[in-house]
């Protein structure tokens, strides 16, 4: 079967809502534009800010995250204009201006965060660089290499069979699905060089998964356990592999994908 891209998925903010996109122009060694481009940091890690920005890439332990707050995986939404707009069925409707009102989504999303056992939400932060530094690109991913994340909708469908129970794509926060490719195919794909239309990547490593893995999207609860369920079945917890841009282009759905 010829393999092709099924859809491009932006994370505007890391862990909290996410948007499809028609098409995306991918850069050399950088992320997909404005995908984790903002994150809501925790009181506890507010002393990495350097004169009140963030100056540099951080774990995600220095955030706000579904893999500490099941409830937050079932936030929706992206950019709608120049606004933010975010849902989740627990509560109401939110849309804001990131850069104007960076105060009101740590606000909204402290009742999904009060159970996580962790400092409460505190500022919603993007790196920015020095004032002599160029204009920083550094999303804030789980590595902080400027990797695309690469997802397979076959191998998708068959841990669906292997579980007996539907799973979606959004619990696994995806850039890039393909469709086409043999179930885990992508698992032996790590170093290898792949083309989507006229972009061309280098997949890199794969992709270790957490808890947040474990939260139905629609609900925010939990309902498993993704990686232990992913070791007892592989002996491993990897869903998805990462891919750095080598030559760039716009990609779309429906373009071809092909393994170089």
């Amino acid at each position: 079967m010829t393999a092709r891209l099924a859809s491009i998925h932006r994370f505007p903010v890391k862990s909290i809502g996410g948007e499809t996109l028609a098409e995306a122009a991918l850069t050399p060694r950088a992320a997909l534009p404005g995908d984790r481009r903002f994150a809501l940091l925790h009181q506890a890690a507010l002393h990495h800010l350097d004169g009140g920005r963030l100056r540099k890439w951080l774990p995600k332990s220095a955030f706000v995250r579904g893999a500490a707050a099941a409830p937050l995986q079932a936030v929706k939404g992206g950019w709608d204009g120049a606004a933010l707009h975010l849902t989740h069925p627990d509560l109401p409707d939110l849309r804001f201006d990131p850069m104007a009102e960076p105060e009101a989504l740590a606000a909204w999303v402290a009742p999904l965060w009060a159970d996580s056992g962790k400092a409460p939400p505190a500022r919603l932060v993007e790196v920015e660089p020095d004032a002599t530094e160029e204009r920083s690109t550094q999303a804030l991913t789980d590595v902080k290499q400027p990797w695309v994340s690469i997802l397979s909708l076959s191998s998708l469908a068959a841990l669906e069979g292997q579980l007996g129970r539907p799973l979606g794509r959004d619990r696994w926060r995806g850039n890039l699905w393909i469709d086409g490719w043999a179930p885990y195919a992508e698992r032996d794909l790590r170093l290898n060089r792949m083309r989507i239309g006229e972009v061309e990547l280098k997949l890199t490593e794969r992709i270790g998964r957490c808890a947040a893995t474990s939260a139905d999207t629609e609900t925010g609860r939990l309902d498993g356990d993704m990686p232990a369920d992913l070791e007892r079945l592989f002996d491993h917890s990897d869903f998805g592999i990462y891919a750095e841009v080598r030559q760039g282009g716009t990609i779309r759905p429906g373009d071809l994908v092909e393994v170089l």
